[in-house]
């Protein structure tokens, strides 16, 4: 039964990570309860921060969440994060100027290592680039009109291969927008889900990190926006609020894939500086390990923002905490291809997550804790199993350590024992 008094309603604070998503709900009396779910575990529930509020008004699985019991709901989530680490966004089309193609894989010509032989571009986002007849010069002058009719035939083109998301982005568009209003209008009508315009997302100067922010909203909005609807839908006109990657929250409504990169890890920054005034520090350095991914931060008396940054190797420009995030997280997969160990990028998640969720994963850094008896299953939450009430499981991690182990030792002949292998692939996370 939901609890119910004069005085007040619930409200509910939720950290929805790619492996756990913790949710801490303040009771309409002033007290607090807090719960720790799996945040993909199809066979029990469609969605972990549904659940998790259900679970602690005390109603059923299948039962509407009663908005009215409901105050408000204030979220993080690592949902765009995780997409762009893993590169599972959107397929996504890039739309600008002609004789600009090949601007943004350019980009500034950053050699971080001055004297690298092999040259490595960042990883474009977009999948294909049409280029428009256009151009408007720095004053507004229409040097060349727009080629309505071949920029139709282009977008139906990239529709026609399955690509819904695209990203507009024209020269000097940040000031006059004309013609990338003309082509978003094309774009809509032929059928595009996601169209992101530059003189909305990013307008300001420089065409590349211009162009660079528009495609990172049009690769992830759409991603974000089913989620948010799946999640507002079930919450019945309650209010819901997520974090920006700026620290501020917003309306869900309002809130796009630019500002929702480091949405998780900026509420983390946010709540590790509150703990710490509460014990008299001012000072700290912010160390946040998830499933997924890692981010690291300090503070030293204000909150520190970024405005130029990069993200899982992406270029933007958007107010953001400035956290260091990489891919190397608990669930982060360790990888023997028959000559060397490698741990990640990609991550086993919560489904299946690590061998020891009891789904069948593959073995991540969080076995090789487990392993190594870093993590001791008494105390590791129990969240796993039909039922969600088991607790990890070190016997299959074992299992398949030593296992690999014995392929180490058939491709390599190196004799090192399962405790030395997982050892061997930790030192390698870290």
């Amino acid at each position: 039964m939901v609890p119910r008094t004069d005085n007040g309603r619930w409200q509910f604070w939720i950290d929805r990570g790619g492996t756990f998503t913790d949710v801490i709900g303040k009771r309409p009396d002033g007290t607090l309860a807090s719960h720790k779910l799996l945040s993909e575990n199809p066979e029990r529930y469609r969605d972990a921060a549904l659940q998790g509020i259900r679970e602690l008004l005390g109603i059923d699985a299948g039962s509407t969440i009663p908005a009215q019991h409901i105050a408000a709901v204030k979220m993080g989530t690592t949902v765009a994060t995780n997409a762009l680490l893993e590169r599972k966004g959107e397929r996504t089309l890039l739309v600008v100027t002609r004789g600009f193609g090949d601007a943004l894989r350019i980009g500034y010509q950053v050699r971080p290592q001055l004297f690298a032989r092999h040259i490595e571009l960042p990883e474009v986002l977009y999948e294909r680039v049409v280029e428009a007849d256009e151009r408007l010069a720095a004053d507004g002058t229409v040097v060349h009109a727009l080629g309505e009719a071949r920029l139709r035939a282009d977008l139906e083109r990239a529709y026609d291969a399955g690509i819904r998301s695209a990203a507009i982005c024209f020269m000097h568009g940040y000031r006059y927008p004309q013609h990338e209003r003309r082509a978003a209008r094309i774009a809509r009508e032929v059928g595009f889900d996601q169209v992101s315009v530059s003189h909305r997302v990013s307008p300001l100067m420089k065409l590349v990190s211009r162009g660079d922010t528009t495609v990172v909203d049009a690769y992830l909005s759409p991603i974000l926006r089913r989620y948010v609807a799946q999640v507002a839908a079930e919450l019945g006109g309650a209010r819901l609020m997520f974090m920006q990657s700026n620290g501020g929250l917003t309306d869900a409504r309002l809130f796009q894939g630019k500002d929702s990169i480091l949405s998780g890890p900026a509420g983390g920054i946010v709540g590790a500086v509150r703990t710490s005034a509460m014990a008299g520090f001012d000072r700290i350095i912010a160390f946040d390990m998830g499933g997924t991914s890692t981010d690291v931060s300090h503070y030293a008396g204000e909150f520190e923002r970024a405005f130029d940054t990069l993200v899982a190797g992406v270029r933007m420009r958007v107010p953001i905490m400035r956290i260091h995030t990489v891919a190397a997280g608990g669930g982060s997969i360790c990888h023997f291809d028959g000559l060397r160990y490698r741990v990640g990028p990609d991550s086993a998640g919560a489904n299946p997550g690590p061998a020891c969720y009891r789904r069948g994963g593959p073995l991540t850094v969080t076995d090789c804790n487990v392993m190594l008896g870093k993590l001791n299953p008494d105390f590791f939450p129990a969240l796993f199993g039909p039922e969600g009430n088991q607790p990890i499981d070190a016997e299959v991690v074992a299992r398949k350590f030593a296992a690999l182990a014995e392929d180490i030792r058939a491709a390599t002949g190196d004799r090192r024992s399962p405790r030395e292998v997982a050892d061997g692939y930790l030192k390698i996370a870290v």
